[in-house]
């Protein structure tokens, strides 16, 4: 047999169907939970979105809780559905430039004047940013989260 017939026969063999299904190129979104509850106006009103290669807008968290502080790390992550890649945040660190005020005093008025920053894993590049507060009144934690891809 020669080398052009040996050749060919290869590539025969690796451009046959091999079964497999096709590759879905669709983005994947995260699936923790963000409302339970009802969603303050204020927050129902943000219209900015989180700059990151995936420029994703922030989306209104309202979620029931029974506790008078702010949520943990750990309670935050069971209250949201996350398994234990989630980290607090201060907010030099998250917003450096400053152009998340707006986000920052909504969510700050619509709780009890202070916010919080958890940034929950998903995967090497996937990311959620919740910044919440406390709205002790009607038992809950209140706020926005963004999704964003950094690579």
């Amino acid at each position: 047999m020669s080398s052009d017939d040996a050749y060919g026969s290869f590539l025969e063999q690796t451009n046959q169907d091999t079964g497999a299904s096709d590759v879905s190129t669709t983005s994947k979104k995260t699936t923790t939970k963000a409302v339970d509850t009802d969603v303050p106006v204020k927050l129902q009103q943000v219209e900015q979105y989180y700059t990151s290669e995936a420029d994703e807008p922030f989306e209104p968290v309202s979620l029931k809780w029974g506790g008078n502080n702010m949520p943990s790390e750990k309670e935050f992550a069971e209250l949201i559905g996350h398994g234990s890649d989630l980290s607090t945040m201060n907010t030099t660190e998250f917003d450096p430039r400053g152009q998340y005020r707006d986000v920052l005093q909504a969510v700050e008025e619509a709780g009890d004047g202070k916010s919080r920053i958890f940034r929950t894993i998903h995967g090497k590049t996937r990311f959620e940013y919740y910044v919440v507060g406390l709205d002790k009144e009607h038992g809950r934690v209140v706020g926005v989260k963004a999704q964003a891809i950094e690579s």
